[in-house]
């Protein structure tokens, strides 16, 4: 690991002290007065909370006491100590290290940071896979370019999605309820509606079932619905709805809430796919340019083995070919429908054909094939974690997109703050 060799080891000691220092030397004033503070409200001018930090040894972690801002200004002297650093896995309690899985033991190997990757990636809402297994990854590639990428990162994601808010179970935004979850609880909905049915048949397709409509929303989404009465019904009128983007995370700050997640459609695939696979949920993959969904298949597949996907056919289909597509879609027996027909376009042919399929679960998933076919590359992970994936999509088709995020963006975020205008006036 770069963070182990002495000389990786050395430079981020040195950035470490050097920046505490200098913020120690700035802010003194500030930083005497508030531990002075501390001592007059509570008679110690730090509070201390016993840690582990690297190789496992304890520290106490200090912070100031009392009931004002600012308590977090004191771990500048265990940087200073060398208990803590900027940048690292956040420092575990002993019940939180007893869980730590034995593959994710290196996340040991360097010191505890002020800033750390599932906290960054929880700024933005997409902290979706284990703590763990982002402290280990952070670990093995520890360097001071690393850490100096986190913590600006991290600064540039506390200004977008910064601050505790209360998390409601449901949003509104334009009358669209949306459901504040997270990524696993997604999933685990998902999993639920398209099992068979618990019953004695011999034939669990024959069991009567409604079909659920899923429905992901972005502010491009919602600027859609807010003035499409149609496919703001679909969306009213679906079995879940679920928050897609940085934007519904503004709108989330705007309207004085806080967004759980951002569960978009794209993160969902793949945990989806290996979830199906765990649980023997088909999937069918219809939409996009002829052969894209069938490379989408393939790579699937080739990821998670006993994936079964039922059946593909893309979106290039006229009316007159419609109830043969339905046919092969119910002939394939899937439990999991994904439609990338794009928005409202999607949501509006599921809710057209609600009756005659028979999939338990139906999904509109936008330009998803496109990310998972290889046709489009995705952002970078750096670019998702500050909240600025739609600049990348900007600049891979700015003749297409920039309507949508220039102008749509703006117009969302004014709308969202008429919307908690009105709100506060009631």
């Amino acid at each position: 690991m770069k963070g182990d060799s002495p000389s990786g080891a050395a430079s981020l000691r040195l950035f470490d002290l050097a920046l505490a220092l200098l913020l120690l030397g700035v802010l003194a004033p500030w930083w005497l007065a508030r531990a002075l503070l501390g001592l007059v409200q509570t008679g110690r001018p730090v509070e201390r909370r016993r840690l582990l930090g690297r190789d496992r040894r304890p520290f106490e972690r200090l912070a100031f006491s009392g009931t004002v801002a600012g308590r977090g200004g004191a771990v500048l002297l265990n940087i200073l100590r060398g208990d803590m650093a900027f940048a690292g896995p956040r420092p575990l309690t002993l019940e939180e290290a007893a869980a730590v899985p034995v593959e994710a033991e290196g996340r040991f190997a360097v010191r505890p940071g002020l800033f750390s990757p599932y906290r960054l990636q929880r700024l933005t809402g997409i902290a979706h896979d284990p703590e763990s297994e982002l402290d280990r990854a952070f670990a093995e590639r520890a360097s001071l370019r690393g850490s100096l990428g986190l913590i600006a990162r991290s600064l540039l994601a506390l200004l977008l999605g910064g601050g505790d808010r209360p998390t409601p179970p449901s949003l509104d935004f334009f009358g669209v309820p949306i459901v504040n979850t997270t990524m696993d609880e997604a999933l685990a909905w998902i999993a639920a509606r398209a099992a068979p049915p618990l019953t004695g048949a011999t034939d669990p397709w024959q069991e009567p079932r409604n079909g659920s409509l899923l429905a992901f929303v972005n502010p491009d989404c919602l600027n859609i619905a807010y003035r499409n009465e149609r496919y703001r019904a679909v969306l009213q009128s679906a079995a879940r709805v679920l928050p897609d983007g940085i934007g519904l995370k503004i709108g989330c700050r705007i309207l004085g809430v806080g967004l759980a997640a951002n569960v978009n459609g794209t993160d969902l695939f793949p945990r989806l796919c290996e979830r199906a696979a765990r649980d023997g949920l088909s999937l069918f993959l219809l939409g996009a340019r002829p052969g894209v969904a069938d490379q989408v298949a393939a790579n699937m597949r080739q990821r998670y083995p006993t994936l079964v996907v039922a059946g593909v056919q893309h979106g290039y289909f006229d009316s007159s070919e419609q109830d043969a597509v339905i046919g092969r879609i119910n002939d394939s027996r899937a439990r999991i429908l994904l439609v990338a027909f794009g928005v409202p376009r999607q949501e509006l042919w599921l809710a057209e054909h609600h009756q005659r399929l028979r999939p338990p679960v139906r999904m509109g998933v936008g330009g998803l094939f496109d990310f998972y076919s290889g046709r489009i590359p995705r952002a970078p992970l750096w670019l998702r974690e500050i909240g600025l994936e739609w600049v990348w999509r900007l600049a891979q088709e700015p003749g297409r997109m920039w309507r949508r995020y220039l102008l749509g963006n703006p117009l969302f975020l004014y709308r969202v703050w008429r919307q908690a205008r009105r709100e506060a006036k009631r």
